[in-house]
């Protein structure tokens, strides 16, 4: 069952009038309702796509945060094949809010880290709602420092709010952690694309996220700090999160224009949750224009374009 967003409401009302045309046409009415279906439905698709021409940065976000919204598990599943997803850090545990491992993307080995939210409630338990432990970037080290022994490029699929603040995380090094999956990815002589697909928030997106190429979902948002976040600290009042969303410039759109993203990957109208199928692939596209980009650079060359890349941004934005 489809999940609408508040400001969605004047689709809903068309789509719940289309689905009890249907219901009456179904039960062999000699009443002919045909007609007034397609003309719903017209109506219904030109009202969804003049609200998603026109989002505002908030509802940018809560396109981003929908539950229905396509995760990593969703992506791995319909682009990499064999994959083999590899478990623990070596030296905590394991952590499945970072789902890794291994695989053959379009015919081609590659190495995939990424924030899994899960779909229903206990698979948001179980992946604590994407939000990861140290363990989880560890493990991110981990299989990188296998992706650059044996030159396999690496995937990273971003999506979480940010890294989990508990006190077991903050004792076991969640700073230093982050750090060193960051270290990682700038150190990779391997060809490395991240992709954001829902929420990029704070230190625990940018761990995985370093690299070459950063592509970001239409309706994506990457921001340092969450919109209520940064309400509670610029005014202590939580419900200040639309203005701040709108300040703190966090869209695709925002981060294309400053030089932060590469690439924005366009979005079915309505957002990914309405066609993941169509969002997916063009995911797929971008995914594999940017690494046939970097093909023919050797070690040295991908690791100096990836400094450029984030020296460049520093210089831009200061």
């Amino acid at each position: 069952m489809r999940s609408y967003l508040d400001f969605e409401k004047p689709v809903a009302e068309l789509e719940a009038k289309v689905d009890e045309l249907r219901a009456v046409a179904e039960t062999g009415s000699a009443v002919s309702v045909g007609d007034e279906i397609v003309r719903l439905e017209a109506d219904a698709a030109a009202e969804l796509k003049e609200i998603y021409s026109n989002l505002t940065p908030w509802q940018k976000t809560q396109v981003a945060r929908h539950p229905q919204r396509p995760h990593c598990l969703d992506y791995i599943g319909a682009l990499v094949t064999n994959f083999t997803p590899l478990a623990g850090d070596r030296k905590f545990g394991d952590d499945d809010a970072i789902v890794g491992g291994f695989g053959r993307f379009r015919g081609d080995s590659i190495c995939v880290i990424g924030h899994e939210k899960g779909a229903d409630t206990e698979s948001r338990l179980k992946h604590n709602f994407g939000m990861a432990r140290p363990e989880g970037y560890r493990k991110a080290v981990r299989l990188m420092e296998m992706a650059e022994r044996f030159d396999i490029p690496v995937l990273s699929l971003v999506d979480t709010a940010g890294a989990y603040p508990g006190i077991g995380a903050e004792e076991r090094g969640q700073a230093e952690a982050i750090a060193r999956s960051t270290e990682m990815s700038l150190a990779l002589g391997v060809p490395n694309v991240a992709v954001i697909l829902g929420e990029g928030g704070s230190g625990g997106a940018i761990a995985i996220a370093t690299a070459n190429r950063v592509l970001m979902l239409e309706h994506a948002i990457y921001s340092v700090i969450s919109p209520e976040g940064a309400a509670s600290i610029l005014w202590r009042d939580t419900t200040k999160a639309q203005d701040a969303a709108t300040n703190m410039k966090i869209t695709a759109q925002d981060m294309m224009k400053f030089g932060v993203i590469d690439t924005v990957i366009n979005e079915p109208v309505g957002g990914a949750h309405r066609d993941p199928a169509t969002a997916i692939a063009a995911a797929s596209d971008a995914i594999a224009q940017a690494l046939n980009a970097m093909r023919s650079l050797d070690r040295d060359a991908i690791r100096r374009q990836r400094r450029d890349k984030f020296l460049a941004m520093g210089r831009t934005l200061a």
